[in-house]
This record gives structure tokens, C-alpha cells and sequence, in this order.
């Protein structure tokens, strides 16, 4: 059978490509604005990518067009596949039919954290022995691949709100079939498709209306927006998870603030203790919602806390890149004023003398229709000096945030490398920097062009 992907650079997408070979089906695809990682992950899979949305990548032989969410009518392809009656379907309707349904699936929802929480999950469970399946919208750090068949029960999913194609609005984590259900957070985001946070609200609770009653909800309890969904209605068993000791099932807690070390409880008894090369209270909550999870497959906390000793962070979610002297460059996919604030506090928890030093492209939609605007001006009041990226206009001046601190406004990208450098080159402290450039697309290789120079300086 021969699949041909439209949208296939797309994490998820790129995910679906990988299961779809692996279970010896031809694939194909086609893509604009090709980047890395996931460019990269499909190259070494052997995966043909095509640019553009031309109906002429169509291959004769063609048995299914897997559409992404991208693309919309109008789209030359789609349009294309419309007139000629060519089967399409969205590819969480593929991966519920082809894969999860014979699995017992994992699925991990939340505004923030669902790449490293699930990426986590499989880790451990991989460690153990279980040989997951799991589909992860990143380069893992632990694993070569961002999807994988495997060969046990258990497939973990990092389940998107996001809606599922232009054929279907809904969003994408209700094909998923979940056993297990990981709620993480909830906040207003993706304002393209979503009106206000009610929609969203509205969305989860159709994700645990599908969650069996022999299945497992674990849900932050120290949120109380998820809170409110599950008062809403709740079928199955709910465990929580929490940094506050406030009751939870799961409950951890550190002696550091960069969180580079913590104990986890389980119903009241400390028995398992992580140090680990992760920064950050995010990652501990993380943490503890894979351990959470691990459990309900059988993974004792204590052989998770062992596993997560030797976890490796995602691409590009807080991961750090290089250093020169006194100078540290790390690189994250914060697009939201809280991930930002949340990456920026676990920088300085980490590196309390240091000037944190701040790059971000308002890429998302989101961000790009000037949401968030006084949260965004407070989050980026955690960092010392703040540069935009802005390739295109917007409609809104990143300048007038509200912010205590120095903000800078590039639209060409070496440039910007430019000013960054001679800051840090300016800089006389002995303490030095840490420069943290967060996007959640391509970003025109800002990251790697500072990793390139930092190569021939010693700040």
C-alpha cells in the first residue's frame, strides 16, 4: 500500500510516516518550509519528501492521502484530491484505526509538557523492558526516532488539542482511544481555532468522556482549571499529582529550586529519590506524571526514578547546546507566556549570577494575533534583555510590552546574532550569560548560527 503524506514535516505528521513504513507500507510526502529536526528524522528513515503542494507528487500508484491539519480548501492538492475522489483521511483517524486500537495507549494532554512527559513515559517504559510504541511530537532525547511501533501493549501518545483537519474540527486527542489519560495543564492557547478558554475546557472534557472505567485519569491537582473540567463529569478513576503537599496520590518535592534533585511520595511515603541532568519545577511535575503513569503499567516508582536518572531532555525543550567560557546557550520550544516564564525561572534558578539573556519569535498563531500581550510582558520581565524575531510584520510592536527589563526588535536574522554577540562580548562580569533563544518553528537557525560562533570566542 502505497501512503502519501500532505503536511508530512509536521511532528505528528513525520510520527505517522514512521509507523506507516515500519508496518511496510510505501511512503511518501510533501511539505513547505522544510526544517529541521523532523527533515532530518525523515531523511534517515528513507522517506521521500517533495516541496510544495503539487498534485503532480501524487503517485500513480497511490492507495491513501493522510492530510495534515495545515492544509486547508484552496490548497492546490486538497483540492486536487477533492475533485478526483481519492481516498483521504486526517492522520489521528489512521493512527486510531491502523495502530491504537489493538494497543493500550497512554495519551498525554496539557497546554505545556506533553513532548517531555511522554517522551519520559516511553523512556521508562522502554527501560523496563515493556518495548512501547509511542508517537512524540519531538526529537526524544532518549530514542533515535519520534515514533515507533514497538512491540508490547502499551503505545504512549502526546495528544494535541489542536483540531484534526479541515474535514474535522474536532481536536485530535479523541481518536485516541486512551486507556490512561495524562492531564497535565490547561490555559487559554491556540486562539486561531479556540475563542476562549471555555472551548478549550470543552474539548478535555470530551477527552475524558472517552477514558473507559477500567482505564486511569491523572490529572495535575494543583490545577485548577483541570479541576473544573473533571467536576464536569468523570467516568473512571483518578489519580493525582502534585508538588504541594495538598493530599495527591503523587506528591514530590525538592531542596533546590532548579529542581535538579527530588524525592517523590506515593500515598504518603517517600520512597523513591531522583538527580537527574534536568532543571526546572515543570520538568519535576512532568516527572512525576510519568512516574504516575509508569505505575498504572506496572513500572515500580523506584525502577522510574532509576530510568529518569538517565533521561535525556527532548529537542529543543530546554536543551542545552553549547558553552563558551562563561557563556551557556540552551534553545526551547516555549510559545506561551507561561513556557516562557517557566524556562526563564528554571534558568535562573540554575544560574542564579548570570544575566539571562532572552531571544523569542512570535511564530504561533497565538502570538503572531498579539494574545497574551500583558502576560507575555511580565514573563519576559524573568530575563535580563529580551531580542524578537520578526521576519514578518505583526500586529503588534514587541517594544511597547510592558516590561521592566530591555527589549530589542530584529527582522533579519544575522543581524540579531550580531547584537546578541556584541552584548555578550560587552559583558565584563565574571559571571557571564545565558542566552535562551525560544520558538516553536524553523527560528532561520538563530540557535545554531550563536552555537557556530560561540565556537570561536571564550566570553
Amino acid at each position: 500500500m502505497h501512503i502519501f503524506i500532505a503536511g508530512i514535516c509536521g511532528t505528528f505528521m513525520a510520527g505517522i510516516a514512521q509507523l506507516a513504513q515500519s508496518m511496510g507500507h510505501r511512503v511518501s510526502g510533501c511539505d513547505t518550509n522544510v526544517y529541521p529536526p523532523m527533515s532530518d528524522v525523515l531523511a534517515s528513515a528513507g522517506i521521500e519528501v517533495m516541496e510544495g503542494y503539487h498534485p503532480n507528487h501524487l503517485p500513480d500508484d497511490i492507495s491513501s492521502v493522510i492530510i495534515g491539519n495545515a492544509l486547508s480548501r484552496g490548497n492546490p492538492l486538497v483540492e486536487f484530491v477533492l475533485a478526483n475522489q481519492i481516498h483521504y483521511q486526517s492522520g489521528p483517524e489512521w493512527l486510531k484505526n491502523a495502530v491504537l486500537r489493538d494497543r493500550k495507549v497512554i495519551a498525554v494532554a496539557g497546554t505545556h509538557g506533553k513532548t517531555t512527559t511522554a517522551s519520559m513515559i516511553a523512556w521508562i517504559l522502554d527501560s523496563a523492558g515493556l518495548s512501547p510504541g509511542f508517537l512524540i511530537g519531538g526529537q526524544p532525547g532518549n530514542f533515535n526516532e519520534t515514533a515507533r511501533l514497538g512491540s508490547g501493549e502499551y503505545f504512549v501518545i502526546e495528544a494535541d488539542e489542536y483540531d484534526t483537519a479541515f474535514f474535522d474540527k474536532r481536536s485530535k486527542f479523541v481518536h485516541y482511544l486512551p486507556d490512561i489519560a495524562v492531564l497535565n495543564n490547561l490555559e487559554f492557547d491556540h486562539a486561531d481555532i479556540f475563542c476562549d478558554l471555555a472551548q478549550i475546557k470543552t474539548q478535555f472534557h470530551h477527552l475524558i468522556r472517552i477514558v473507559p472505567r477500567n482505564g486511569k485519569i491523572i490529572v495535575n491537582q494543583d490545577e485548577d482549571e483541570l479541576n473544573d473540567v473533571l467536576s464536569q463529569g468523570c467516568w473512571s478513576p483518578v489519580s493525582g499529582f502534585s508538588t504541594k503537599d495538598n493530599g495527591a496520590e503523587w506528591y514530590a518535592k525538592s531542596g533546590s529550586a532548579a529542581a535538579v534533585q527530588f524525592d517523590v511520595a506515593h500515598n504518603g511515603d517517600f520512597h523513591s529519590s531522583i538527580q537527574w541532568g534536568c532543571i526546572g519545577h515543570h520538568n519535576m511535575l512532568n516527572a512525576l506524571a510519568a512516574i504516575a503513569s509508569a505505575s498504572e503499567a506496572g513500572v515500580s516508582a523506584e525502577h522510574s526514578a532509576e530510568a529518569l536518572t538517565f533521561f535525556k531532555p527532548s529537542a529543543r525543550r530546554l536543551e542545552r547546546m553549547t558553552h563558551s567560557g562563561s557563556t551557556v546557550l540552551y534553545q526551547d520550544f516555549a510559545h506561551h507566556p507561561t513556557a516562557i516564564k517557566t524556562t526563564l525561572e528554571a534558568l535562573h534558578a540554575r544560574y542564579p549570577e548570570k544575566r539571562i539573556l532572552a531571544i523569542v519569535e512570535p511564530r504561533s498563531n497565538t502570538m503572531q494575533m498579539g494574545h497574551h500581550g500583558d502576560q507575555l510582558g511580565k514573563a519576559l520581565g524573568c530575563a535580563d534583555e529580551t531580542w524578537f524575531y520578526t521576519p514578518t510584520s505583526l500586529d503588534w510592536q514587541p517594544e511597547r510590552l510592558a516590561t521592566k527589563n530591555p527589549v530589542y526588535v530584529f527582522s533579519d536574522a544575522e543581524a540579531l546574532v550580531n547584537d546578541v554577540m556584541g552584548n555578550c562580548e560587552a559583558d565584563t562580569s565574571e559571571e557571564g550569560s545565558v542566552i535562551i533563544a525560544m520558538s516553536n518553528g524553523g527560528f532561520d537557525a538563530i540557535p545554531k548560527r550563536i552555537a557556530d560562533r560561540l565556537k570561536n570566542v571564550n566570553f
